[in-house]
Parts: C-alpha cells; sequence; structure tokens
C-alpha cells in the first residue's frame, strides 16, 4: 500500500492508561486530519475493541480540547492480549485461553482501516506484532509511566509520574523530619526502576530501591541505624514495587488467572519497613502510590514530548514505512523495528549516570555498591 493510497487509519490505546495519552491522540488525529486528509477512527479499550469491532469515528472537535487531559477518551486494557485471550473458564474455573488475532484482522477489514496506530508500551507492542507479522501496516507510539520500553530514550506518561512521586516524596520528607521517622514509599517499577531512581534523586531521598540492583537487609540497617543516631534522625526511602533482597524473589500480592500476565507485585514497600524496624530502633511508616501515579494532567514536557511523538507517527506512516516503532534517542526522532523492541524492557543499567551521582552525594542503593550491569529483559506484561 502506497502512502497516497492511505485513506482511513486507527488509534488505539494498550496496556495502562497514564498521563498524556490524549494529547498523543490529539496530535495523531489533527495531522492525519488537517495534513493529509484521512479519516481517523478511535478504537475502544484497547485490543478490546478491536476483538469485539468497537471503533468509531473521530472528528475534529472530539480531539479538541484534550491535550491536559489525563487518561484516555478511547479507554485502554491492560488484561486483552489477542494471542492468549481469556474465551472462557473451565468446570473448575481454569480459564481456557484462545488466539484470537483473527478476529482483529476481521475488524480491521470490516472498518477498511489502512493503518492502525498503537500507543503503548512493551506488552502493547507484543500484543501488536501479530498484526504486524499477518501484514497490517502498525506504526507504534511509546506509552509507559516506567519509561522501560526497549528502543527509546523515553516515553511520554514517565515525567509526570516522577513529578507526582516527587512532590509525594517531598512531603513525606517533612513529615519524617517533624517525627524522625522513616518513611518508606513504595511507587511503581515491576522490573526497571526508572521512576524510583529519577524521583529518589529529585526528592533528595536517603536510601533508593531498585529491581536493577538487590538490596542486602544487613546494608539497609546499617545505613538506616547510622543516620537516626549519629545524622540527622530522619530518612527517606523510595522503593520500587519490583524490587528484591538479595537471592530473594519479588514480592506478589495477589495473582490473576484470567490475565494473559498473571502476576501483581505489591508489598515490598511494607517488607522493608519491617526489616527497619526489626534492625534499628526507628519508627517507621509506610506509603504506597500505586495507581496514584497513572492519574492526573500530563506536565508540559509530556504535553510536547506527546506532541512530538503523534505528529512523527503520522509522518511516519505517510513516510512509506511499515511496521516501525517511533522513538527518541539522543534527543532526536526517528524509528525502529517494532518487531525488534516487543516484548522487551529497558532497564535501568547499574552504572548509569545518576546512580553514579547519587551514591557520590552519599544515597544508599542498599547494596555495599558493587553491581553489575543488566541485559535488557523480556516480559509478557500487556
Amino acid at each position: 500500500m502506497t502512502p497516497d493510497s492511505i485513506r482511513r487509519i486507527g488509534i488505539l490505546t494498550g496496556g495502562g492508561d497514564c498521563p498524556g495519552l490524549n494529547a498523543v491522540i490529539r496530535a495523531v488525529a489533527k495531522t492525519a486530519m488537517l495534513q493529509f486528509g484521512i479519516e481517523v477512527f478511535g478504537i475502544e479499550d484497547g485490543f478490546q475493541g478491536l476483538i469485539e469491532n468497537r471503533v468509531r469515528p473521530l472528528t475534529f472537535r472530539d480531539v479538541s480540547g484534550i491535550l491536559t487531559r489525563g487518561g484516555t477518551i478511547l479507554g485502554s486494557n491492560n488484561r486483552c492480549n489477542p494471542r492468549r485471550y481469556c474465551t472462557s473458564t473451565a468446570a473448575d474455573g481454569t480459564p481456557i485461553f484462545s488466539d484470537v488475532t483473527q478476529l482483529c484482522l476481521a475488524t480491521i477489514r470490516d472498518r477498511r482501516l489502512d493503518a492502525v496506530i498503537v500507543i503503548g508500551g512493551d506488552g502493547t507492542m507484543s500484543c501488536a506484532a501479530p498484526l504486524v507479522e499477518a501484514g497490517i501496516n502498525v506504526i507504534g507510539i511509546p506509552k509507559t509511566i516506567d519509561n522501560d520500553l526497549f528502543g527509546t530514550e523515553i516515553t511520554f506518561g514517565f515525567l509526570t509520574a516522577v513529578a507526582t512521586a516527587t512532590e509525594a516524596l517531598d512531603r513525606l520528607h517533612s513529615t519524617a523530619d517533624s517525627h524522625h521517622r522513616v518513611m518508606v514509599c513504595e511507587v511503581m517499577g515491576r522490573n526497571a526502576g526508572w521512576i524510583a531512581l529519577t524521583a529518589g534523586v529529585a526528592s533528595g531521598s536517603d536510601m533508593i530501591l531498585i529491581p536493577e540492583i538487590p538490596y542486602d537487609e544487613d546494608a539497609i540497617g546499617q545505613y538506616i541505624r547510622q543516620r537516626m543516631d549519629s545524622g540527622p534522625g530522619f530518612a527517606i526511602v523510595v522503593i520500587a514495587e519490583g524490587a528484591t533482597m538479595r537471592g530473594g524473589s519479588q514480592v506478589i500480592s495477589r495473582i490473576d488467572p484470567t490475565s494473559p500476565d498473571p502476576i501483581r507485585l505489591g508489598g515490598i514497600g511494607q517488607q522493608v519497613a519491617n526489616t527497619i524496624s526489626q534492625r534499628t530502633k526507628a519508627e517507621v511508616r509506610t506509603t504506597v502510590l500505586g495507581h496514584v501515579l497513572r492519574g492526573g494532567m500530563p506536565v508540559a514536557a509530556d504535553r510536547i514530548l506527546a506532541t512530538h511523538f503523534g505528529y512523527h507517527a503520522v509522518s511516519t506512516l505517510m513516510s512509506g514505512a511499515t511496521g516501525r516503532l517511533v522513538v527518541r534517542e539522543n534527543n532526536i526522532f526517528s524509528d525502529v523495528d517494532l518487531l525488534v523492541c516487543a516484548g522487551k524492557q529497558r532497564l535501568v543499567p547499574t552504572q548509569h549516570t545518576l546512580i553514579t551521582a547519587a551514591r557520590a552525594i552519599g544515597t544508599s542503593f542498599g547494596d555495599d555498591g558493587t553491581h553489575q550491569s543488566h541485559a535488557p529483559r523480556p516480559t509478557t506484561d500487556v
């Protein structure tokens, strides 16, 4: 299909919601409408809309005035993988999964979509992979508050999540100082600790625990005791939900067998708080930010980034490219093979300059200061 023959496109927002989704929808739709005269259709609730043929036309009015709104006007879904879709349950309650990719392809044919713009993270790109392999022209846009999509240096939504986490940590700081307490704050970050690292440094947190650097309970206890006994008498600990003790495993809050990715993390903050209480005389409190990080209006930087990504997605499509993911590397916007990025995560390098700078000013990472680099980690997260 040549660029001149592209007259109708669809947009879907997959995975978890995040600030900036509406800004991207706006940029994609307005660029397509104004610059190329293309009809734009919104696919509701991510891949669920493709499976159930829930698609609606978007007008210029629909995408006006949504730049500052959080969430997504199209709805989203992080439980829907067309290759492994829960269609029913067995008599004993065991979920039965089926490959319903053909239903997605049927919707695309029925709605006469010449291309689909897929907005999401590593799981969403994995879901889009079979569409690309089936010959559908898919252009991906990187979205995730975790900033962990392989192939791009940044994803929209991340900067707003960091700003939210930083503000929360600032507020915990004043309480910790006033009451001479240790405040432990758990933030999102399943396999990648970008939010914890960035917000931790921005807020001046004393200890930052991330999945890429397993922590040692003795090191944590020694650091906190020293800070409480001969330091300022309080401490702020920020921890990613996927952080682990050296030799341990991630803390699971529950398992959802009907989801393509059944593991739900949560509880590591309280576990670390218990460790601190047992090894020191400090009074400890725990706060879990959770989905608070996903909500609210995007900060200015995310609005600008989202606009860039939306424009470049349509420009890439109309240049004749297929199966591409628009990215930013070294502050330059370009595109890479979507299939190469699908199912991979961009983890925090343990030699990252921000970690080095944080260690230099006395920030603890709950270890002895030695660490090894990690390669990109495959994932099934949707």
